[in-house]
């Protein structure tokens, strides 16, 4: 009564592998699509060779029924002759004798005839499926460049992608700007040195002219000084009165 419980269990255990293989095979498979075409496309390839093949005998047994069946045809016209020619000699036994030999060949040529047509179809038949499976494996081919063009294209957007959304430019936004502060705070200090640099400048024009003014009232007052004793005494008396 237990046999049945090691079956069931085997029977699942057999399901598991084989759909954990085909999950790995599957997986390998989308990791490499190429692969994949090209078995594909080899595996079509040599069922293409083989039904070539296949053809190419349905051809030569068309050409086969062909010429045997010409010959069959002027096999019996040369039994059409030979019958007439017995008549005229007279000789009945041989004109039918020949007539039967005549009768078997057209009805061995009407069986020809019937299989050549039905071959004719085959191969007919046979050269559409060959050209549609060619049209397939070249169809086949251009998919494969398609789809792994589109796929490169996808991968290289996504790699792209991947590359932005890990970009992290929070920190280098903050040096920008400390950057951007730090230029801003270096050239107010130099307008500040400048505008330092010019007032101090005016102050030192301002009292360069006051010390040339003061120097100047200072010579000027020493020429007075010295000028002063010479002038009193050499002025006129008249003038001195007048001046009274």
């Amino acid at each position: 009564m237990a046999s049945p419980r090691p079956s069931g269990f085997l029977a699942r255990l057999a399901r598991l592998v084989r759909g954990g293989f085909a999950g790995w095979v599957r997986d390998r498979e989308e990791r490499n699509p190429r692969a994949v075409y090209e078995q594909a496309i080899d595996e079509r390839v040599r069922q293409y060779a083989e039904l070539k093949k296949a053809v190419a005998g349905i051809l030569y047994m068309r050409t086969k029924l062909e010429a045997e069946i010409e010959e069959r045809r002027a096999e019996a016209a040369r039994l059409g002759e030979d019958v007439s020619r017995a008549i005229r000699q007279g000789d009945d036994a041989a004109a039918l004798g020949l007539i039967t030999q005549r009768q078997v060949l057209i009805e061995d040529l009407d069986r020809a005839e019937r299989e050549l047509a039905g071959v004719r179809a085959e191969s007919a038949e046979a050269k559409r499926n060959l050209l549609r499976f060619r049209e397939e494996i070249r169809s086949l081919e251009r998919e494969k460049v398609q789809m792994l063009a589109t796929l490169a294209n996808a991968q290289a957007r996504r790699r792209i992608q991947d590359a932005f959304e890990g970009f992290s430019i929070e920190a280098e936004m903050r040096a920008l700007e400390g950057v951007r502060e730090h230029i801003a705070r270096t050239v107010s200090e130099g307008s500040l040195e400048r505008e330092l640099d010019s007032g101090l400048d005016a102050r030192i024009r301002e009292i360069r002219v006051e010390a040339r003014a003061d120097a100047a009232r200072r010579e000027l007052a020493e020429i007075k000084g010295r000028l002063r004793p010479v002038l009193l005494p050499n002025q006129d008396p008249a003038l001195m009165t007048s001046s009274r």
